[in-house]
């Protein structure tokens, strides 16, 4: 309270002014800070109400006062602690809305947070209070509240009973509530965070969890001995991921599925046990035919209308208008004249009697490079056929050309439901596989609402299965209503990997792999999550519910995108990193700092790279930073080689405007500094 009023807030201070028991009321603790305050020439009131009244305490602040700050003396432990907390933030929530900004301390402990001996109704309340400030932050975001907790160890008339009397005047309350003061400040973002702050010391906490183990077996019992034999996996934190969200927290569950159900099938009706393959041999290896596809600069503007771009991003105009400069097709058409090959031959195929109103995509893979329009040949051939017991998956490359040259290559996973059982093989190495996620938060997320016409858009490409809208059919394959093409949703993710990390560069786009999870309705809002590993993607797009996030594509092969080429800078951060790996901690230690750098070619970003020399023992790798960056750095590849051959002083080039600098200028000598000392080349 002392320190808002110095900062020259108004303030409530509240104490009901009981003994540290928790019994008892009397005014002389407010009055005592209140006090203080006035004497100070600050604002203050007091208020002694129970913070179970909270509706009292908040039209305090608003009769008298401009805004609040509370500092609560514990009653009756649940009562005061957890549910005291609620009610005076649910009595301050509708004001801190209306005016579109709200600051929200929860006070938790450690014995909350660790538990202690002896403290069970405490800890209990003291980490129900951390749960609800991490749902108030969740719900309060997007009306500019924010909420934190602080786990603060201080002398107090609570903590005097059992602190010797040296360190209670060490643990001084002056030594918490800076803390407190910068996290209610309208410039800090920070939000859902736990913090443990005494003696001038502050410390972040996180969850952290293990990669965990899988304990059974498709169709098989889980059982204790199964848990008992990965017990060492389950509890071993190498590579331990660390979750910030409930979606990232059952996320894991998903893949857990996937991998135990091998590749992902999609609950559906059976159908007739007539769909059969009566010879795999005669059907590997054979060509469907050959498709010719003409298109114009329709097609293609087309079809970025049915995976969801629109005039109202500037950035999607290359895609949309033909008289666009840099008038392009989106790498994922590709997968437009294939499919048209594909489904041509499929049905006529002899030896393999399926029924393709019950058949789904499970995993795609294309390798796109377009010219702007023409005429393209696709050939198809069957590379292998799968027998998954519930149904038959068919392996399908398909080669598009434009004249002689190979523009586009496909590979189709087909799952045909209720096909199986013919006593085929269940794996091929002609296949092309996806690989997982990084077992962290992804680097960048990007949501998108479908509309409820999307599928009746997206069909006009050329997919013209009335799965996708018409309702009837839909119950045939056992959904409740038509589903949205599995290569839209695919042409959604896809776009916002080329826009997130290639600024819509289709020269940068070299290949992509997915597989199909679950299915997708119109009008479901689309969130792809996004994770950069050297120059490749990793992405996985989930369907966001009210109440959960679904897989819909998951994390795919990754789209590996070109490596600038030619550019000189990539040999000197790469040596940079070997020097990083030999002496990260030392670094660090000086250092502290994240360095971004966008080096550009032709004055556009070719590549990016990141030093970081703040977290763990350093690393540097390609792309944008992880988490924020410190300093970026911006200047082409060639006056970044004048630059570390000396032929230019830094300085010199920042005034001149070759270099441009954002952020955290002054760390850029220790840059500089270490760049001296460790990395001449």
């Amino acid at each position: 309270a002392l320190a808002f009023a110095e900062r020259g807030a108004s303030v409530v201070v509240n104490d009901l002014g009981g003994d540290f028991k928790g019994y008892g009321k009397s005014s002389s603790a407010a009055d005592k800070v209140v006090d203080e305050i006035r004497a100070k020439g600050g604002k203050a009131v007091p208020n002694y109400d129970s913070v179970e009244d909270g509706e009292k305490l908040v039209k305090a602040a608003l009769e008298k006062l401009v805004c609040k700050c509370k500092a609560i003396i514990s009653n009756i432990i649940h009562r005061i602690h957890l549910r005291g907390s609620f009610l005076v933030t649910r009595a301050a929530w509708n004001h801190m809305k209306n005016q579109k900004f709200g600051r929200i301390i929860m006070t938790s402990s450690a014995a909350g947070i660790y538990g202690n001996f002896g403290q069970a109704n405490y800890s209990a309340a003291k980490l129900g209070l951390l749960g609800l400030a991490n749902t108030i932050a969740i719900e309060g975001r997007k009306y500019n509240i924010h909420c934190n907790t602080i786990a603060p160890t201080a002398g107090s008339r609570l903590t005097q009973t059992v602190m010797p009397q040296d360190l209670v005047d060490a643990f001084k309350p002056e030594y918490v509530a800076p803390l407190v003061v910068w996290l209610c400040h309208e410039s800090c973002a920070e939000n859902g965070s736990l913090f443990e702050v005494g003696a001038g010391w502050i410390g972040k906490l996180r969850w952290e969890r293990s990669l965990g183990a899988i304990v059974r077996g498709k169709n098989q019992p889980m059982t204790p001995e199964a848990v008992r034999d990965k017990w060492e996996k389950v509890c071993d934190f190498d590579n331990a991921s660390k979750p910030r969200t409930i979606q990232e927290s059952i996320s894991v569950l998903s893949d857990a599925l996937s991998q135990i159900e091998s590749q992902g099938n999609v609950s559906m009706n059976s159908t007739s046990s007539a769909s059969v393959v009566s010879s795999s041999a005669s059907i590997v290896g054979r060509k469907l035919g050959t498709n010719v596809y003409k298109y114009t600069h329709l097609e293609p503007i087309l079809y970025a209308l049915g995976v969801g771009m629109s005039t109202k991003d500037p950035d999607h105009l290359k895609f949309l208008f033909e008289g666009s400069e840099e008038f392009c097709c989106l790498p994922s058409f590709g997968v437009i004249p294939a499919q048209t090959s594909m489904f041509d031959g499929v049905p006529s195929l002899s030896g393999l009697n399926i029924d393709l109103a019950v058949f789904l995509y499970q995993n795609l893979s294309m390798y796109p490079c377009f010219v702007l329009t023409g005429e393209l040949r696709s050939v198809s051939t069957v590379a292998d056929i799968l027998d998954k017991g519930s149904g038959a998956v068919l392996l399908i490359d398909v080669n598009t050309f434009c004249g002689k040259d190979l523009v586009c290559y496909n590979q189709f996973s087909l799952f045909f439901v209720g096909a199986g059982g013919f006593g085929g093989k269940r794996t091929s190495e002609k296949a092309k596989l996806t690989a997982a996620p990084p077992q962290r938060p992804p680097d960048a997320v990007i949501s998108d609402v479908t509309t409820a016409d999307q599928a009746a858009l997206y069909r006009l490409s050329g997919d013209w299965n009335p799965l996708h809208v018409d309702p009837s059919f839909a119950a045939l394959g056992g959904f409740k209503k038509p589903i949205l093409h599995g290569l839209c949703t695919f042409g959604f993710a896809a776009r916002n990997v080329l826009k997130q990390f290639a600024n819509n560069d289709v020269n940068r786009f070299k290949a992509i792999k997915v597989r199909f999870a679950k299915p997708v309705y119109p009008g479901e809002t689309l969130q792809t999550e996004m994770w950069k590993e050297g120059n490749r993607i990793h992405f996985q797009t989930k369907v966001r519910t009210v109440s959960s996030l679904v897989v819909c594509w998951k994390v795919t092969y990754s789209v590996p995108f070109n490596k600038a080429e030619g550019l000189q800078s990539n040999l000197v951060f790469e040596e940079i990193g070997r020097r990083v790996k030999e002496m990260g901690n030392e670094l660090v230690k000086k250092v502290n700092a994240v360095f971004q750098w966008d080096i550009t070619k032709d004055g556009k970003i070719a590549v990016q790279w990141t030093i970081d020399l703040k977290n763990g023992s350093g690393a540097v790798y390609q792309g944008p930073a992880r988490n924020s960056a410190d300093t970026t750095f911006t200047l082409s590849d060639e006056d970044f080689m004048d630059v570390v051959q000396q032929k230019i002083n830094p300085q010199k080039a920042f005034f001149s405007g070759k270099l441009k600098v954002k952020g955290n200028i002054m760390l850029s000598q220790k840059l500089e500094m270490i760049l001296k000392d460790y990395a001449k080349l």
